[in-house]
């Protein structure tokens, strides 16, 4: 699948609001952790994304209240973000067809995140899968309470919007999972106020790994910069990348994950960005050797990541309209938003200001 071209002005770009009413809602999100964003983000969120905006009232943000749960320069977590949006919109996420916004700049998040964390058993939230392993790895004199309390305010991310899908990867399932049980237990004491959200779990095979190690999946956190296709590279980066994958001795392009991880891995790749069936590729490629494979890769990536970067580019040349679409869309999001809180308000009895 290609890029379509994209027009060189942002100045028409607009949050939708025709038909959003009637459709079901869409909510999804990513962290501003990098200058850029890798393949594994743009098959596995970005495409997926892009092909459902239409279909729902989508709501697309960029996290980076969950960001600081990490160490952060404050200069570089505003230019990640601004990057990570710039990125949404270039690989198709369109402000004018969906709504997309920076989490920080809609205050109903961390305010829903405290009334559910009302709700939340601490041993509840302390199963949490990630936060365990992120705390057995750093020790708990490093692991933050916000850590701790990260799936909460993904539960409120979700919740405050009426999400009826949530397309996420399937290390998220068991946060979904809580968002579904502290909807049902608030409605369950409180009376019907949120929509009970459905995950969309990605196929396994759209999981990508990383290029030099690939049974490790591919991240942005990643130690080496080799294994990592970024959206932003130069053309000629990406190319060697993928040049320099590492496969195996047999020499023969076919999926097997189990025996094959690196062909496997890169068969998923390119199946992905051209639209086409694995089995295709594999008969493309029958007794032509790594070489040829490698090379027919690298050109659908540069094919479909050039467009991308160029738009991106272009996006952060100028950061006041960037920031202008971005404020535009923060409104529309508040607006559904505190709508939401302020019936949360009134169902637990706080008292309204007058």
């Amino acid at each position: 699948m290609t890029t379509r071209p994209w027009s060189s002005t942002t100045a028409s770009v607009e949050p939708g609001t025709l038909d959003q009413v009637t459709k079901a809602r869409l909510y999804s999100g990513m962290q501003p952790s990098a200058d850029s964003l890798q393949v594994g983000n743009y098959i596995g969120a970005l495409m997926q994304w892009r092909d459902l905006q239409d279909s729902y009232d989508a709501f697309f943000s960029v996290v980076d209240l969950h960001a600081l749960t990490q160490p952060n320069d404050p200069a570089e977590l505003r230019e990640k973000t601004r990057r990570t949006a710039a990125q949404y919109i270039a690989a198709g996420i369109e402000p004018s067809r969906s709504t997309l916004y920076v989490q920080s700049h809609v205050a109903a998040h961390p305010e829903l995140a405290w009334i559910l964390s009302t709700i939340t058993g601490f041993g509840e939230a302390g199963r949490m899968t990630q936060f365990k392993d992120k705390s057995q790895r750093y020790g708990a004199d490093v692991t933050s309470v916000g850590l701790f309390t990260y799936p909460i305010l993904m539960a409120a991310d979700i919740l405050l919007y009426q999400t009826n899908i949530v397309p996420v990867g399937d290390d998220q399932k068991q946060h979904i999972e809580l968002t579904r049980d502290l909807a049902e237990r608030f409605n369950a004491r409180y009376g019907e106020t949120f929509t009970v959200p459905m995950p969309v779990i990605q196929q396994d095979t759209a999981r990508i790994y990383d290029l030099q190690n690939p049974t490790a999946k591919m991240s942005k956190s990643a130690e080496s910069d080799a294994g990592t296709l970024w959206l932003l590279d130069d053309p000629s980066v990406s190319a060697k990348k993928v040049m320099r994958a590492v496969t195996d001795s047999e020499g023969s392009v076919r999926y097997d994950r189990e025996n094959k991880p690196g062909v496997s891995n890169l068969l998923v790749i390119y199946a992905a960005l051209t639209g086409r069936q694995i089995p295709a590729i594999e008969d493309e490629y029958a007794g032509r050797g790594y070489g040829d494979f490698k090379k027919g890769l690298a050109e659908a990536v540069v094919n479909e990541f050039g467009p991308v970067r160029a738009r991106a580019l272009e996006l952060l040349d100028d950061p006041a309209e960037l920031d202008r679409v971005l404020a535009k869309n923060a409104d529309r999001a508040a607006e559904v938003a505190n709508a939401t809180l302020n019936t949360v308000y009134d169902r637990i009895g706080l008292l309204r200001r007058r």
